[in-house]
């Protein structure tokens, strides 16, 4: 149970590095200042686990119980404000972090579920909520349209599925939990990567138009 903690705290710690760093590529494109950037990434890195942590009564906020994780987030917002103006184009940046820090987001937030015993449903919807959230606050914060609400290439679909595949994998007798957490971490990271590719995505639903 022990190393089970442990390697959790470890994925949540590379998740909170990972999505601080597509907050800061989030910020940049709008040109803001250091603590502007230091927001988006704050709201990155920090709001899905934060709404996983209220639907489920955990105390304290995952972030508040690890004071490091905004000093590691406010760091990378420093460093970038040196760094960033050397790169040109941000937007190819974006899509890889995106994706593993849903990846890494999306399996400690079924896992932190499960320990509530929940149905595996109710585990799969908290780690997909903690790992897509927080980016749909970003593109609040940026004053942009959440893909996650928009026809565009499936988001919040891979990180659900990656979730099933977790707790399927899981439930396989004999099987290691790193084996459950790496097959998840690859759907969800190479799903959405798949759907950007080949333009994967639902179409919109709209009202129909009067005859």
């Amino acid at each position: 149970m022990k190393m089970e903690t442990s390697l959790l705290l470890f994925i949540e710690y590379l998740a909170v590095i990972v999505s601080s760093i597509y907050g800061v590529l989030l910020a940049a494109r709008k040109g803001m200042d250091v603590m502007g950037v230091f927001a988006v990434a704050f709201a990155v890195a920090f709001g899905g686990g934060t709404l996983r942590d209220l639907f489920l009564d955990r105390t304290p906020l995952f972030w508040i119980g690890n004071p490091h994780y905004p000093m590691i987030t406010l760091g990378i917002a420093v460093f970038a404000g040196l760094v960033l103006k050397l790169v040109g184009r941000i937007k190819p940046w974006l899509l890889l972090p995106d994706a593993l820090g849903m990846a890494l987001f999306a399996i400690t937030g079924t896992a932190y579920s499960l320990e509530t015993n929940p149905s595996w449903f109710i585990a799969a919807m908290m780690g997909m909520i903690t790992g897509t959230f927080g980016g749909v606050l970003g593109d609040v914060i940026c004053n942009d349209v959440s893909a996650l609400f928009t026809p565009s290439p499936l988001n919040a679909t891979c990180a659900f599925a990656g979730c099933w595949v977790y707790l399927f994998v899981l439930a396989v007798e004999g099987a290691p939990k790193e084996a459950a957490m790496v097959a998840a971490i690859a759907v969800i990271v190479l799903f959405p990567l798949a759907s950007v590719k080949w333009n994967w995505c639902f179409p919109a639903v709209r009202e129909a138009l009067a005859p």
